[in-house]
């Protein structure tokens, strides 16, 4: 009994509808509600036949809507990502939705790049949001109090937002590069080098505070304080320059495991270093490609299942009791042994 696909004026298939469904099956259009609701009564014999036609002409019932209907809960959750060239932010993406999918929530993932527009993060809230997810580290807090007056939970991943309502997930990343830098002077190094990412981060800012504090507190002054990009090539291209004018360095910690593995391929190919020899190299955030027999670089773990399990928990909670208190969670860094220091 199937029919000729029902098509709108630009000739595309229109969505079957319920109305068309309890039309072609001889029924109330509440009959065709009930039939796809768990629990609700319909006499059996006329829940087959809207079943059957809802299959043969290709229906499904509008979760979305039926979600919002039954509790007020559309189970879509906005991530806005940070730059996804960076495979940390890569990594911890395909965490996060799977875990999302676990809970049964519909992941809306928005930017992939770390200059994605205030106005772009404001547009999806025209979407009835359960959550926002903020990983991108340029947004700014303007965007939590949009959230508010939306009534939209916001849970920030790498960084610590202090807005009222705001729950925050971020790494002890002052602790993470005082740790590195302790590793560096523990291996005998002297004459240490830092390369940082992107100045606007949060992340950056604390990472080249930790590897100053703990320079201080040794009594040393660092050899070198680059900036790149947090990318491989922009790790490969500061030791080229660096190394270019001088040698005087025996020590690098890199804030991020990318520009690590950057600044080890410019140490070996370019200068013929043997890192750890000539070079000790300590990266951060202990991505998959940093545990590469080819690299095995040496790093501070920033735990992202841990990140993600807070993040997720943080969720359930604030869904459950939308006038909690704030929490912050500071994920403990560890250091992990490999062939680079």
């Amino acid at each position: 009994m199937r029919q000729q696909t029902d098509r709108g004026k630009d000739g595309k298939p229109r969505r079957i509808t319920a109305e068309q469904v309890a039309k072609a099956a001889g029924v109330s259009r509440s009959a065709v509600s009930r039939a796809f609701t768990p629990g609700a009564y319909v006499d059996k014999a006329k829940r087959e036949r809207i079943l059957f036609v809802a299959q043969e002409l290709g229906y499904r019932p509008n979760a979305l809507a039926a979600g919002l209907q039954s509790n007020g809960r559309s189970n879509l959750v906005a991530i806005v990502t940070g730059d996804l060239v960076n495979h940390f932010d890569s990594e911890i993406l395909a965490k996060l939705m799977q875990g999302l999918n676990a809970m049964g929530k519909w992941p809306v993932v928005l930017g992939g790049s770390d200059d994605i527009s205030e106005a772009e993060v404001l547009g999806v809230l025209g979407y009835p949001l359960d959550a926002l997810i903020l990983r991108g580290g340029s947004v700014g807090e303007s965007v939590a109090t949009h959230c508010a007056k939306l009534n939209i939970p916001v849970i920030v991943s790498g960084r610590n937002m202090q807005t009222e309502g705001v729950d925050s997930v971020c790494c002890d990343n002052e602790r993470g590069a005082e740790i590195a830098v302790q590793q560096l002077l523990a291996r005998g190094c002297r004459r240490l080098g830092y390369i940082g990412g992107l100045t606007y981060l949060s992340s950056d800012q604390e990472r080249r505070a930790g590897f100053e504090a703990a320079m201080a507190t040794a009594g040393m002054a660092p050899v070198a304080m680059l900036q790149s990009d947090y990318s491989f090539e922009g790790g490969y291209a500061a030791v080229k320059n660096l190394l270019s004018q001088t040698t005087e360095i025996d020590g690098l910690f890199c804030a991020n495991d990318a520009m690590a593995l950057g600044a080890m391929s410019a140490a070996q190919k370019e200068f013929g270093l043997k890192v750890p020899n000539d070079l000790a190299i300590i990266g951060f955030d202990d991505i998959a490609m940093a545990a590469w027999p080819s690299f095995n670089l040496s790093t501070i773990r920033n735990d992202m299942d841990r990140t993600v399990s807070h993040i997720l928990r943080l969720l359930g909670e604030r869904l459950d009791a939308p006038g909690k208190a704030s929490e912050t969670i500071r994920i403990e860094p560890q250091f992990i042994a490999r062939g680079t220091h």
